[in-house]
C-alpha cells in the first residue's frame, strides 16, 4: 500500500512540472473540460431530477404528523440535496463516467507505447497526459454540482406539483426557511476535492497499466472502485471537520 502510494505523490509531482510548451496543455485543458463537463451534463441532469423528486416525496411520506409544518419538507429536501446528495452521488456517477474513460484512455496509450514514445521524444508523460485532467475535473466536476443542486431543487419541485402530499408554495417556502450558508461551503469543498479524487486516482491507475487489453479493462475497473472508495471516505472526512 505503501509502494502505491507513494508511486501516486511522485505520479502527482511529475504531473505539474512546468510544460515545455504552455499553448499545447492549454489545449488539451480545454479539450478535457469539454470532455468532462459538457459530456456529462446529461446524466447528471437526469439523476438529479430524479433524485431531487424522490428525495421530496420520502420525506413527505414520512412527515405524516399534523403537527410538523408542511414546509419542513423543503428545508429537508434543500438541505440533503446540497450537502449529500448532488456531490455525493453526483461524483459516484462521475467516477463510472469520467473516470473510467480516463483510465481506459491512459492505459490504452501505456499498453500500445505510445507514453513511451512521449518519453523519448523528451515530453513530461505525466503532466501532458494526467494535469490537464486534474484541471479538468477541479473545475468542471464543481460546476457540474451546481447545476445538479439546481435541478434536484427543481426535481422536488415538480413532484410536490404532481401530488397532493405538499403544496408548491409550502415547499418553496421549505426553500427559503433557516438556510445556513455553511452548507453551500460543504457542498463546494466536497465538490473539488472529488474531482481531484476521481481524475487522479483514475488516471494513476491507467498510466501504470502493464499488459494487454485485459488489463487496461481491469486499470479502469481498479480506477473507478478506489474512487468510489475514497469519496465516501472523504465525504465522511469532510462532514466531520466542517459540519
Amino acid at each position: 500500500m505503501f509502494h502505491s502510494l507513494g508511486k501516486y505523490i511522485l505520479l502527482l509531482r511529475l504531473s505539474f512540472r512546468r510544460p515545455e510548451k504552455f499553448s499545447v496543455y492549454w489545449a488539451e485543458v480545454m479539450r478535457e473540460m469539454v470532455s468532462v463537463g459538457v459530456g456529462s451534463l446529461g446524466i447528471i441532469a437526469i439523476i438529479s431530477v430524479f433524485i431531487g423528486a424522490v428525495a421530496t416525496i420520502q420525506t413527505a411520506f414520512q412527515l405524516v404528523s399534523d403537527f410538523i409544518p408542511k414546509t419542513i419538507v423543503g428545508g429537508i429536501t434543500r438541505d440533503s440535496t446540497i450537502l449529500e446528495f448532488s456531490p455525493t452521488i453526483s461524483a459516484l456517477v462521475l467516477a463510472g463516467r469520467v473516470g473510467s474513460s480516463m483510465a481506459s484512455q491512459i492505459g490504452t496509450m501505456r499498453v500500445t507505447e505510445q507514453i513511451d514514445a512521449l518519453e523519448i521524444m523528451g515530453v513530461n508523460a505525466p503532466g501532458y497526459l494526467i494535469s490537464p485532467k486534474i484541471i479538468a475535473g477541479v473545475t468542471m466536476i464543481p460546476l457540474l454540482v451546481i447545476v445538479s443542486v439546481i435541478l434536484g431543487l427543481c426535481g422536488g419541485y415538480i413532484a410536490c406539483a404532481a401530488s397532493n402530499d405538499v403544496s408548491t408554495a409550502d415547499y418553496v417556502t421549505g426553500l427559503t426557511d433557516g438556510f445556513n450558508p455553511v452548507i453551500v461551503t460543504v457542498c463546494a469543498v466536497k465538490a473539488i476535492f472529488f474531482g481531484f479524487i476521481i481524475t487522479s486516482i483514475c488516471s494513476y491507475q491507467g498510466f501504470y497499466t502493464d499488459g494487454g487489453s485485459l488489463e487496461v479493462g481491469q486499470s479502469a475497473t481498479r480506477g473507478v472502485v478506489w474512487s468510489c472508495i475514497m469519496i465516501l471516505f472523504v465525504d465522511l472526512i469532510i462532514s466531520r471537520l466542517l459540519l
